[in-house]
């Protein structure tokens, strides 16, 4: 079984870019979600993978991932799956960690996540200075979430302020 330990922050500012690879972009969608688990759809730039993950609040969740065809993923993605999730993720190193920023577009578009996945839940890491307040534990800044409920819906009262 996999198991995923990951951090979710918002971002609030532009330092991290000065570091930032070029990005890939991504576009992911839900063959299901709610109940014990989703399974998800997603292309990554030429590759696309099918992800079972534990519906779980929190940094830690069960997680298997399998490479699967990028024209079947295209396929899923358009027989099954009317919304989906495109963003850009960026990768940047910052005290020996790897930190994949997420700049959400489409209608998610000014939402813009950091994640760092962790050895194990109380890891001690260093927050880089771009780094707003955490939001690990609420579901609406999850994937699942803005496939259903999209960052432009929101009303201002749903929207975390962006700093530290």
């Amino acid at each position: 079984m996999g198991i995923e330990i990951e951090r979710k922050f918002l971002v609030k500012n532009d330092l991290w870019q000065a570091s930032a690879n070029n990005g890939v972009d991504f576009k992911q969608a839900y063959l299901t979600h709610g109940g014990p688990c989703s399974v998800r759809v997603r292309k990554e730039g030429n590759k696309a993978n099918l992800n079972i993950k534990s519906a779980t609040l929190g940094i830690l969740r069960q997680e298997f991932e399998y490479s699967i065809p990028l024209d079947e993923a295209e396929e899923l993605l358009s027989l099954f799956c009317p919304t989906a999730v495109t963003k850009i993720r960026y990768e940047v190193v910052h005290a020996g960690k790897t930190w994949e920023v997420d700049v959400f577009t489409g209608d998610n578009d000014g939402l813009i996540v950091a994640e760092i996945e962790l050895d194990h839940p109380d890891e001690n890491f260093e927050l880089p200075p771009w780094i707003g307040n955490e939001v690990s534990g609420k579901a609406r800044y999850y994937n699942t979430e803005l496939a259903r409920h999209p960052f432009c819906t929101w009303e201002d009262s749903q929207r975390e302020t962006n700093s530290a």
